[in-house]
């Protein structure tokens, strides 16, 4: 086995590297592992401050592609890219070409460990749902040696799906209130993973803390963040330091133990 580990997140938008996914990249980037990002939009329309000052999809933009390149600093991420759709679009985006720009992350960079969402976008967010997919059909595409795009084939070993369980929604939901997003004419919300299904659970609790410090760099979210400040150490603790995931593929181990380690098989 390579001694040179490879961690690839790709996921939909600035913040969802340190909300969902800080733990394991703070850990993983601090025990020597290489730790990669792609994301897929830049915020654009997540501005959370009063709506008469907002500074519109371009300079909103500018801003939170900043925010994420200070808190990959803080998470100790190699590389930050982007997929350069537009926040709220991903969706509609056309499929070869989204899943074609994920291939060649992820033939250029080798890594043995993706991540990304769920299928059901943790609460049915369209822009999570997609890059789902749009994933999913990467790390198939990306070992297809018929698909040319003047990169080599890469296998990957193991795919994970962020899975939130219905103890980390309460969490959620005692800070922020029941998190809805209407959709088509349906109000949807958090779409919990049952204990048994969780197939992950990495110990991440010695670096809550530099979890924290990098969600605090999305200046323009902390409006929405600031019940967060409330919160004892206890919630912080818990919620950054006990991420759970669900392995979705693995070509090097399988069972219903429970694993501590996205790279289990591969060390």
């Amino acid at each position: 086995m390579t001694d040179r580990l490879k961690l690839l997140c790709v996921l939909a938008h600035p913040d969802d590297e340190s909300l969902g996914n800080g733990g394991i990249l703070a850990k993983y980037a601090a025990e020597g592992v290489e730790t990669y990002l792609v994301t897929a939009t830049r915020g654009e329309r997540g501005w959370q401050g009063i709506p008469e000052v907002n500074p519109g999809l371009d300079e909103l933009g500018k801003i939170r592609e900043a925010e994420l390149h200070a808190a990959a600093q803080v998470l100790g991420i190699r590389e930050v890219h982007f997929l350069d759709y537009i926040d709220g679009d991903l969706d509609q985006a056309n499929p070869a070409e989204a899943v074609g720009k994920i291939v060649a992350h992820i033939r250029r960079i080798q890594p043995q460990v993706v991540v990304t969402f769920d299928p059901f976008g943790a609460y049915g967010h369209p822009d999570h749902i997609a890059i789902c997919q749009f994933t999913t059909a990467a790390v198939v595409q990306a070992v297809d040696a018929a698909y040319t795009d003047g990169l080599p084939p890469h296998r990957v070993a193991k795919l994970y799906y962020m899975s939130d369980t219905q103890r980390i929604f309460d969490l959620y939901f005692d800070a922020f209130g029941q998190i809805i997003m209407p959709v088509d004419g349906v109000e949807r919300t958090g779409a919990a993973w049952e204990d048994w299904a969780i197939t992950t659970r990495p110990d991440c609790e010695a670096h809550w803390q530099t979890v924290w410090q990098a969600i605090t760099c999305h200046r323009t979210q902390l409006p929405g963040y600031q019940k967060l400040t409330e919160l004892p150490e206890s919630f912080h603790r818990e919620v950054w330091g006990h991420p759970t995931y669900y392995r979705a593929l693995s070509f090097v181990n399988g069972g219903r133990k429970t694993e501590t380690d996205l790279f289990e098989g591969l060390r």
